[in-house]
């Protein structure tokens, strides 16, 4: 089992402590984590420092941790502008970058100038446009949304042909599309273990009908360590809402692992079983004492 770790975006207006996230990143590369993760969240009530800016800021602190977005709603971007900061990013942190996508379901897209009517089309075509951009010595694109004539993009990234690109999604056609244009799937931390276990068959068959090698199934999992059960329940359940409820989502404590560490190992334990490669541990709160918890009491035990 391979392991991620949540980089901490969270900060109060001029409360951002460049030492302790310098610390918090360093620690994680000296534990072992595969990888460390952002999230984007533009509009909401948790005060959230932007998902790219922060992984460079990680590039510059670490020298081997892989580090990704898990997703970036590619759907409110330019994709021109969001190739150029992947390809930028890969490029700086020497070709570590992973990349998370995802069409953001018809959220607020009037925000952001999207038509809600067209964003899957939207996504599709921008997803096409940034592998042009990352591939094509010279960018020629004829789309409904983009177009581009003789264009060229340097330098590429760092990887080649690009980074890994992991979709997000739960309806079966988005599963499908995942296996269709990405290299792997994300199951969304909002997602309860058994809708994760369901959607793994549909990718699985899908990679099969395909014929693709080496697609890769992820899940993040909202968790915290604690041996007062209630406590840990009570502040998941807390910080989610506040993450959450831009959306309208329902009580998600039901999609959280808590409790003493053998519960926590149980609870990633059958999400190792549903089938996921990779867990993306994710704390809410006390981020660096919870990854030392998880690193001591919790991974040992899930080799």
């Amino acid at each position: 089992m391979r392991f991620g770790i949540c980089i901490p975006q969270f900060v109060e207006d001029g409360s951002f402590d460049p030492a302790a996230l310098q610390r918090y990143l360093a620690r994680a590369e000296e534990l072992g984590f595969e990888s460390a993760w952002t999230l984007e969240q533009v509009l909401g009530a948790v005060p959230s420092i932007g998902p790219l800016e922060t992984l460079a800021y990680a590039a510059a602190c670490t020298s081997r941790i892989r580090l990704g977005c898990a997703v970036l709603i590619t759907t409110l971007h330019s994709p021109v502008h969001l190739a150029k900061s992947v390809a930028s990013l890969d490029q700086l942190s020497r070709g570590r970058i992973e990349v998370g996508v995802g069409t953001g379901g018809r959220r607020q897209f009037s925000g952001f100038g999207v038509d809600p009517d067209t964003f899957i089309a939207r996504f599709t075509e921008g997803l096409e446009l940034m592998k042009a951009c990352w591939t094509q010595p010279e960018i020629t694109f004829n789309g409904r949304f983009w177009q581009l004539d003789g264009a060229t993009m340097e330098p590429k990234p760092f990887q080649k042909p690009h980074p890994p690109i992991w979709f997000g999604g739960s309806a079966p056609a988005a599963l499908r599309r995942a296996v269709r244009h990405g290299d792997g799937f994300f199951g969304a931390g909002s997602q309860t273990t058994a809708q994760f276990a369901e959607q793994v068959p549909v990718v699985r068959e899908a990679v099969e009908e395909q014929g693709k090698t080496g697609f890769g199934i992820n899940k993040r999992v909202y968790l915290a360590v604690d041996g007062d059960t209630d406590r840990a329940r009570e502040r998941l359940s807390a910080a989610l809402h506040q993450m959450y409820s831009v959306f309208g989502a329902p009580d998600l404590t039901p999609v959280t692992v808590s409790g003493p560490p053998d519960a926590v190992v149980e609870g990633l334990r059958q999400v190792a079983d549903a089938g996921a490669e990779m867990i993306l541990l994710n704390p809410l709160f006390d981020e660096a004492e919870q990854m030392e918890r998880l690193a001591a009491e919790v991974m040992p035990h899930l080799g």
